[in-house]
């Protein structure tokens, strides 16, 4: 009797050491949202400069939802494609992607200047706008925002970035949501980014 009475006990204890391990692999895996930085703690105040050269700071995310993926213009295939996927996102809200913020951060910013990355968002819809900064800037706001960043030299003398490949959802407030998920239609994606407008 003794040893059947705890049995449920075990498998229950099982079930919540299991489910804790594979939660935090999932956070480990979407790239980079450290598991020892509680929700709250991401994000904070920062002053990048968008593509056209105007100043952004944590203010301007005021209002409005917003989608943020960092990555660089050099990426070969992550960034391109995630940024593809955003604009079609944006496609599909018709005309509330106005009502929408949506921010390319590069982690590269030696080779990402503003003209650059204005160069580099024509490929993209419109209302995606690209920000950067000195190194220090960009590092701070790697930092407020717990992203993976860190460069990777080439044999050839070049480097690529590894970096987090995920994208952020921020509320009204520019308060961290959850990570957004592009592995839905374009259709669905935007009614439910609509959900926090």
């Amino acid at each position: 009797m003794a040893i059947s009475s705890t049995r449920p006990g075990v498998v229950i204890a099982a079930f919540i050491i299991s489910l804790a391990i594979g939660l935090a692999a999932v956070f480990f895996l979407i790239g980079g949202l450290r598991t020892d930085a509680p929700v709250s703690s991401i994000g904070g105040p920062f002053q990048l400069t968008d593509q056209t050269g105007a100043s952004v700071t944590e203010k301007s995310l005021k209002g409005k939802p917003t989608l943020m993926f960092f990555g660089f213009t050099h990426c070969p295939d992550v960034c391109p494609t995630s940024l593809f996927e955003i604009s079609e996102v944006l496609r599909a809200m018709g005309p509330d992607a106005g009502r929408v913020n949506a921010y390319f951060v590069s982690v590269d910013p030696e080779r990402d200047t503003p003209a650059v990355m204005k160069d580099y968002l024509q490929s993209f819809d419109p209302h995606l706008k690209g920000l950067t900064g000195s190194p220090e800037a960009v590092d701070h706001m790697i930092k407020a925002y717990r992203v993976y960043a860190k460069k990777v030299p080439l044999k050839d003398g070049d480097y690529t970035m590894d970096h987090t490949a995920a994208v952020y959802l921020l509320d009204r407030d520019g308060r961290f949501v959850a990570p957004f998920s592009l592995k839905q239609t374009p259709q669905q994606a935007a009614a439910d980014l609509k959900r926090y407008f």
